[in-house]
């Protein structure tokens, strides 16, 4: 017995230490840097009291531990790329400190590049926790329906036509809509919005959002590896492993860079004791600090740190990049061509107005037209009958007869009348133009669709549709403006709808009639006049354009070609977030100038002073290795609000 539980207790022993190395790991870095530093404080105390050979050991240790990580990463990409690196140079600058004597100089520099480094991995890891939180949120298992029975699976296995039932305050497994139910669903984790949206039959829902009040039974819509969850996975992680132009500039100028440097500090170790009169300790000292000051530590963390930082803050609030570049061009933006269904406005039709004949009520014509319509599937059908049960307190009567009439609308019999619901031209276009003093005139240069109801051969009413203008359009539009960006709407529309839409929206230009090759053609033509043109959209017939355009825009819950297409992805479909994104790109750009010149300042100015004999080793490596965690800390301000 006494056994058992001794060996019940070395397993818990065994749990809870890799439990805890599970949770170091992530700071493995931070960790040995720390320990390095209590070793130094330890040898430097050890030479205080002239035990060198005691004191010389606790540093070689102190180099180990604190310079591995860095050591191994230098000596791996060096014999990967063929090519020196910043790491090399700070490893030889250590190891010639210690052949003159300065070991405490070498142990110090090695604990702050230790540190540095170590700050840049707390960089990446914060970059990539918001993918991590977000995979955490998707559940593993689902609680399938079959045959009036249920059985828990996990979601991979789940297929398109599977049902399963979501309960209240479980998160949703995977992609559907709803089949049974209603509720409230917070989709925070998805689209950022802090309201909960309300549900019912056919409504969409996503992984990863949680049902909050009520049981619903969701039917599968999409594979769990196509999950719009899973895209903004597969976006974030793409975004950050793709590199800015400055980025790849600074990659290229390092290689160069470092032998450059590496040749001078050996010229430097001879010819000042020659031309200058240094003795051949001065000048192997003065060598040792130049390689110390002159490594461009700083320059190479002036920009990735501040990408990944700005890439993760964007994916906190929505906006997604497909890499550091579409970013960077953002700011440097001059015009944005915008899409219009979908994007500008909601996509679908809506009923704007009901104009009755005297003979008749506005609700008996709408009352009429849902009826009939209500046994039709044209998009202005469904949306004259969902008005008509939002706004209608009675229930819809069915026709005793009914015709389909293509390309005209409908006839019907229904309360011993006879019906006609459709186009201008079939209900007399004389009549239909004359009908409330030139209505349909006015309807139309307003950009709406008119639908006309004819009773027994006399026109009883119109209803007037159009698909609206977001409510947030016009805020998004004036911020744009205000940041000197020139709009413009590329649509396939008519010129009355066209300009209708352009002028509600508050855009500075239209262009109607647009087939996808024209937009093409038009984006090329703003490329000329604005040099750096964006394009916003969500549809197939965008996808040339979002290509075409130095940044292509998609709206999150647009088609799959356009979303694979795209550089950035608005992930709630907030338009006013483009104008987030292009301050973020600003800021980051600004951020990404001062500690460019910071880093460069502080190396000019560390070689003059070196040359003239001002700076000492200590001071050079806490001065070159302080302006490193300086430009990493300014870069991290980018993941703030």
């Amino acid at each position: 017995m006494s056994s058992e539980v001794k060996t019940l207790t070395q397993s818990s022993s065994l749990a809870e230490n890799s439990t805890l190395f599970e949770k170091a790991k992530p700071h493995a870095e931070l960790i040995a840097a720390l320990l390095s530093g209590v070793l130094i404080a330890a040898g430097w105390l050890l030479d205080k009291n002239e035990l060198a050979t005691a004191s010389i050991v606790t540093y070689i240790i102190a180099f180990i531990i604190g310079g591995f990580a860095k050591a191994k990463e230098g000596i791996e990409e060096t014999i990967a790329n063929k090519e020196l690196n910043v790491e090399m140079l700070m490893i030889f600058a250590a190891i010639g400190s210690c052949l003159i004597g300065y070991w405490t100089e070498g142990a110090i520099l090695i604990f702050i590049f230790a540190v540095s480094g170590a700050m840049e991995t707390y960089t990446m890891n914060k970059s990539h926790k918001e993918i991590s939180a977000l995979m955490e949120l998707q559940p593993e298992q689902a609680l399938r329906i079959n045959d009036g029975y249920e059985e828990k699976i996990h979601v991979s296995e789940l297929v398109i036509g599977d049902f399963i039932l979501v309960k209240p305050g479980e998160r949703i497994p995977s992609d559907g809509k709803i089949a049974k139910g209603h509720t409230t669903i917070d989709e925070a984790a998805i689209t950022g919005e802090s309201i909960p949206v309300s549900k019912d039959k056919e409504d969409a829902v996503f992984a990863g959002t949680v049902n909050l009040n009520g049981a619903i039974t969701v039917e599968i819509t999409k594979p769990n590896s196509e999950t719009l969850f899973q895209k903004i996975i597969q976006l974030v992680q793409s975004a950050q492993s793709e590199k800015s132009p400055s980025q790849l500039f600074i990659e290229k100028f390092e290689g160069t860079y470092v032998k450059v440097i590496l040749t001078v500090v050996v010229l430097m170790m001879f010819l000042p004791h020659f031309l200058l009169g240094w003795s051949w300790m001065e000048t192997f000292y003065r060598a040792m600090i130049l390689l110390v000051v002159a490594s461009p530590c700083a320059l190479v963390a002036s920009i990735m740190p501040a990408t990944l930082s700005a890439i993760s803050n964007g994916a906190r609030h929505g906006i997604l990049f497909k890499g550091g570049v579409h970013l960077e061009n953002l700011s440097h933006l001059k015009a944005i061509a915008f899409d219009k269904t979908g994007t500008l406005t909601k996509g679908k039709p809506e009923v704007t107005d009901i104009i009755a004949a005297d003979c008749v009520s506005s609700e008996e014509v709408l009352l009429i037209a849902a009826s009939i319509e209500s046994h039709s599937t044209h998009p202005l059908a469904n949306a004259i009958v969902n008005y008509a049960k939002k706004t209608l307190d009675k229930a819809l009567i069915t026709p005793e007869r009914m015709e389909d009439v293509p390309g005209w609308g409908v006839k019907a019999s229904l309360l011993e009348d006879e019906w006609k619901i459709g186009k201008a031209s079939f209900v007399g276009l004389e009549a239909a133009e004359n009908f409330s003093n030139g209505a349909l005139e006015r309807m139309a240069c307003q950009g709406k669709t008119v639908v006309f109801v004819q009773k027994n051969d006399e026109i009883a009413g119109l209803i007037a549709l159009q698909d609206v203008v977001r409510e947030e359009t016009k805020k998004a539009i004036d911020q744009l403006k205000t940041q000197g960006i020139y709009t413009i709407m590329l649509t396939g529309d008519s010129q009355k709808t066209g300009k209708a839409i352009a002028k509600e929206a508050h855009l500075d230009d239209f262009i109607a009639e647009c087939l996808p090759e024209n937009k093409v053609e038009h984006l090329k033509k703003l490329k000329e006049t604005h040099s750096n043109v964006a394009m916003v959209g969500d549809g197939i017939n965008d996808a040339p354009a979002l290509a075409t355009a130095n940044v292509g825009i998609a709206m999150g819950e647009g088609s799959d070609v356009a979303l694979e297409t795209a550089d950035v992805v608005l992930m709630k479909n907030d338009l006013p977030r483009i104008s987030d994104a292009i301050q973020l790109s600003k800021r980051m750009n600004r951020i990404i100038k001062q500690n460019v010149v910071f880093s460069i300042t502080v190396i000019m100015f560390l070689i003059a002073s070196n040359f003239l004999q001002f700076v000492d080793l200590p001071f050079g490596v806490i001065a070159h290795e302080g302006s490193t965690i300086l430009v990493i800390l300014n870069s991290l301000r980018l993941l703030k609000s």
